[in-house]
């Protein structure tokens, strides 16, 4: 008779682990994502692409322009009773205009998918990415805050009290000023930089593809950093035509606010191609 084998003596048997999935199947990283390199004339054709979808839905495009004026004279008076702030609060538009522009982004989705968009659901376009939307909102908060304190900090060392608002332009432009403009202008520059740079692609990016907040500030980043000078020429566009629609008392608002919008979206689709 043979013994009985010893459970000891049995050969282990390869034990195979689930807690990890294997590398290709976790998905390409974020830094891998392949970016569409870019030309000096896209800019103009995002512009173009942007009015044509205006065009194709004016009374959305009206709405949300009618948003951007408002805001603008909120700017105005801001003006008047504080202009310490104006330069800083001024980022409100990159602050607070990709996400008003969230409706936008959804209509023009819409239309390249050959639907209608409608006003109620721009309105509640954010709700599937309202966590992430909220993060996001809270990074470019801290910018325009540190932007803010900034400001007043380069105001407090300059001035010893504040000008009023009917000698403020003379005061800023006087001679003896010069360094104090150059240094309110290059920290204006710096942090409406940040923001524009983390931004210009990241809100659509997370509307449509659902990704998180860090992924598409970082995949903004690195659009801007593959293509600085169409990036440089597209965030001195849109301050042109914005500086422009705020001459005949933010009237233009009404039009270049929602064309910039839809013409954002048409950059982030150029930029990040759909995945295959």
């Amino acid at each position: 008779m043979h013994a009985p084998m010893n459970a000891a003596t049995e050969p282990e048997q390869p034990t195979t682990s689930n807690t990890q999935a294997p590398a290709e199947e976790q998905g390409p990283s974020i830094f891998s994502l392949p970016l569409t390199p870019l030309r000096p004339t896209d800019p103009l054709r995002w512009l173009a692409l942007g009015w044509a979808d205006f065009k194709r839905a004016p009374k959305l495009g009206l709405f949300y322009g009618l948003c951007f004026f408002v805001m603008g004279h909120a700017l105005l008076w801001v003006f008047r009773t504080a202009p310490a702030y104006v330069l800083a609060l001024s980022a409100g538009f990159l602050l607070m205009g990709p996400f008003l522009c969230l409706g936008l982004y959804h209509a023009s989705r819409a239309l390249e998918q050959g639907q209608a968009p409608r006003l109620g659901e721009s309105l509640v376009a954010w709700r599937p990415t309202r966590g992430t939307m909220a993060i996001f909102a809270g990074v470019l908060l801290i910018l325009e805050m540190l932007w803010g304190r900034a400001s007043l900090v380069v105001f407090a060392v300059t001035f010893n009290t504040m000008p009023s608002t009917d000698k403020l332009l003379p005061a800023l432009i006087a001679p003896e000023n010069i360094s104090f403009l150059i240094t309110y202008v290059v920290v204006g520059a710096v942090f409406a930089g940040l923001i524009f740079v983390t931004s210009v692609i990241s809100i659509p990016m997370i509307l449509d593809r659902k990704v998180d907040a860090i992924s598409a500030g970082l995949t903004s980043i690195r659009a801007s950093l593959q293509n600085p000078g169409v990036m440089l020429l597209w965030g001195g566009l849109i301050t042109v035509v914005i500086g422009l629609s705020m001459l005949p008392a933010f009237l233009g608002l009404l039009v270049s606010g929602p064309v910039i919008g839809h013409a954002t979206w048409h950059a982030y689709r150029h930029i990040v191609p759909r995945p295959a």
